[in-house]
């Protein structure tokens, strides 16, 4: 934390800006000659004294010393206006109001340009002298306004500015489609942006999600898009609500939207009997200061019960500390009784890019890396967490590097009734080495925070060969990965990607084929058809994953590719294959998705006194492996599993990505053997809602 709380100090200390001084005094006609700040204002104080004194009822003057205190403005229209004054006498407070009457208009203040008023307090030595003087204090300086003249008297002025009513904050028109603001990752709305950034001949990188505004526009026109779908309203509640951000505030070098939001679910588990729901309320904000730097944050607070195999997913990842369950992808939940999980979620980062190929970026969040559905390197799977993120995109190069902090939360691992913490660093380097071609390489290192070892320095290089730290630090100090990851372009239309990961790559256990429990590595092929078929926006996905036994898990157990009882790529964990083919479809604020998932997964025996691992939970350590080779993929409590997903909704807000759906999901698996983690269940499960569509939510487990 001492490297992430340096980090914090030397971005934020980059922000220091000046500001510039726009603003100029009142105008005396006898001053309008002046274009010296300095010189226009000694003209204003003196030429205010000098008609006051004219227009001044002199009868009303006694001989006795006292003051007056005067608070008045200067108007847009350069009138004198009184707002309090104080005198020892009604004569006297009488006195003054009538001469500020008589004071003619003069040039109004200035302020970026434009008319402003401008307010002032000052203290009156009476009687008032014909060649008298103000003696003004000026913020920390005493300075004389008498045009070289000097009375001795003690007349204290201030002035207090108040340009409010000058600051612009009417003038949004977009800005945030053409900013470095992150867009939320949700596969429905980033198929189509992938559809142009594809095209052969674009040197676009497309593996790190979430994207920014200003990177999506170079190869898709958001703006235009926006405006196709834009409802004719004439009405400020008709515009709010179909086409606009609900607040929505920028002045020249500045822009914020707020945005409420929900995601409302009201459905039906008929295999289990349950009715089911989600309530969940939201605030969404985006912005921008200058032009290089954003800022975002969403802040949710849900409650939800889901279909029983959800359920049972959600209590199995209890945490320590008596909380019933955690969320996936969202959180650790509360008891809200009947079996409702009380889960809140909190995002937010703040953008920083100093230069045209640097980003530097601080926040708590999700990251996804890969071009397909799902991701074996990095996924949104696991809940938010903090993060800092460097990145460079220079030449045909994309590079990115996080830093973050990860927590184990099981009881068995719990210290000192807290969670334990852990850390990751991850390093992606995208290259475009043909206009079809496009690498990627991959590393990251997790390690725990052991023996006051907190966030190791040793990982702080973003340009190093973690596995050589590693071993230096000791084989149980950290746990590496390796992997590469590519995508081809077939044509304008079909993209072939695919992955590879190597959790511990031991050669002769690879090569030998004898079913090592040291081959731990995963892979995915996949393929998707933009505009399939000469239909716009229509998109078909066809994708294979395969993960080894044992692959995401490690001797020591705290160092397994999760957070918070999460895997931190796929959501099944190890030991497993699945073939997925999607279909998605946008016609204007319609849409439609279709999905289907067929695969075999390897669970835990866990009855009979066969507590061995069989490689596909990652939270066990590998030193209770079941055998040293002959290890099979989905071995153990094998499970067929299949999956089909239907969603039509229609957007009704494109700004804030409101939309209305209905869902319908089919989900059945069959272990050989039922225990705690698995029971063979048919699950028919339809959902209706209303949503906010900011995130994925990921059903298929």
């Amino acid at each position: 934390m001492r490297m992430i709380c340096a980090i914090w100090a030397l971005f934020f200390g980059c922000f220091a800006v000046a500001q510039s001084e726009l603003e100029t005094f009142p105008i005396f006609p006898a001053c309008d000659r002046i274009d010296n700040d300095a010189a226009l204002e000694q003209c204003f104080y003196r030429e205010l004294y000098k008609n006051l004194y004219q227009a001044y009822d002199q009868t009303a003057m006694d001989s006795t010393s006292s003051k007056a205190t005067l608070r008045f403005e200067v108007s847009r229209e350069g009138k004198f206006e009184p707002i309090i004054f104080d005198a020892p006498t009604a004569a006297l407070k009488e006195s003054l109001y009538e001469a500020f009457g008589k004071l003619e208009p003069i040039t109004p203040a200035v302020y970026n340009g434009s008319p402003t008023f401008m307010q002032f307090i000052v203290n009156v030595q009476l009687p008032m002298k014909e060649n008298g003087s103000f003696y003004i204090i000026n913020q920390n300086e005493d300075v004389k306004a008498n045009a070289g003249q000097d009375d001795g008297s003690d007349i204290a002025f201030a002035k207090a500015n108040n340009n409010y009513n000058s600051i612009t904050s009417n003038k949004y028109d977009g800005q945030e489609l053409k900013s470095n603001a992150t867009i939320p990752f949700s596969y429905q709305r980033y198929h189509r942006y992938e559809a142009a950034m594809n095209k052969v001949g674009n040197n676009a990188h497309t593996a790190v999600k979430p994207y920014t505004f200003n990177y999506v526009n170079q190869y898709f026109d958001m703006e235009e898009e926006r405006n196709s779908l834009l409802k004719d309203s004439g009405t400020w509640l008709g515009r709010k609500f179909w086409n606009e951000h609900f607040f929505e505030v920028a002045g020249e070098d500045y822009w914020f939207v707020i945005d409420p939001g929900v995601d409302l679910q009201l459905g039906k588990d008929t295999g289990e009997d349950v009715n089911t729901f989600n309530n969940t309320r939201l605030v969404a904000l985006n912005g921008g200061v200058g032009k290089q730097i954003t800022f975002g944050a969403t802040i949710q607070e849900s409650q939800g019960r889901f279909a029983q195999y959800f359920n049972r997913e959600i209590t199995q990842r209890a945490p320590d500390g008596g909380n019933p369950g955690i969320v996936p992808g969202r959180g650790i939940a509360e008891d809200g009784g009947e079996n409702i999980y009380d889960y809140p979620v909190a995002t937010g980062y703040v953008n920083y890019k100093p230069s045209k190929y640097f980003d530097l970026q601080i926040g708590h969040g999700q990251h996804f890396i890969g071009d397909g559905y799902r991701s074996l390197v990095l996924s949104d799977n696991s809940q938010p967490f903090p993060y800092v993120k460097v990145n460079a995109k220079f030449w045909k190069i994309d590079y990115t590097v996080l830093y973050t902090s990860l927590r184990d939360v099981r009881p068995e691992v719990t210290a000192d009734d807290s969670f334990r913490t852990k850390y990751m660093t991850h390093h992606y380097l995208s290259w475009n080495a043909t206009k079809r071609l496009t690498l990627g390489f991959f590393e990251s290192v997790l390690w725990q925070d052991d023996n006051g070892r907190g966030f190791d320095f040793n990982y702080i290089n973003p340009l190093i060969f973690y596995q050589t730290v590693e071993l230096e630090t000791g084989s149980r100090g950290g746990n590496a990965l390796l992997g590469i990851t590519g995508k081809y372009k077939i044509s304008d239309r079909v993209t072939a990607y695919g992955q590879l990961v190597l959790d511990e790559f031991a050669s002769s256990s690879v090569i030998s084929g004898d079913g090592s429990y040291q081959n731990k590595s995963a892979y995915q092929l996949g393929v998707k058809y933009q505009n399939a078929f000469s239909v716009p926006n229509l998109m078909l996905q066809a994708e294979y994953n395969r993960v080894r036994p044992y692959t995401y898990s490690h001797n020591t157990i705290v160092l397994n590719y999760g957070n918070s009882n999460q895997a931190l790529a796929h959501p099944w964990g190890a030991s497993f294959y699945e073939a997925i083919l999607i279909s998605r479809y946008t016609k204007d604020r319609w849409y439609g998705i279709a999905k289907a998932i067929i695969g075999e997964r390897g669970f835990d025996i866990l009855s009979n006194g066969d507590n061995a691992y069989y490689g596909g939970n990652i939270y066990r350590t590998e030193d209770d492996r079941i055998a040293d080779n002959r290890n099979t993929l989905a071995q153990g409590n094998n499970a067929p599993f299949s999956y089909a997903e239907l969603e039509a909704g229609y957007l009704i807000n494109p700004a804030s990505n409101l939309k209305v759906y209905g869902q319908f999901i089919y989900r059945n698996i069959s272990p050989e053997i039922d225990n705690a983690v698995v029971q063979d269940a048919t699950t028919t499960w339809f959902n209706f809602g209303i949503r906010t569509d900011i995130s994925n939510w990921g059903f298929d487990r």
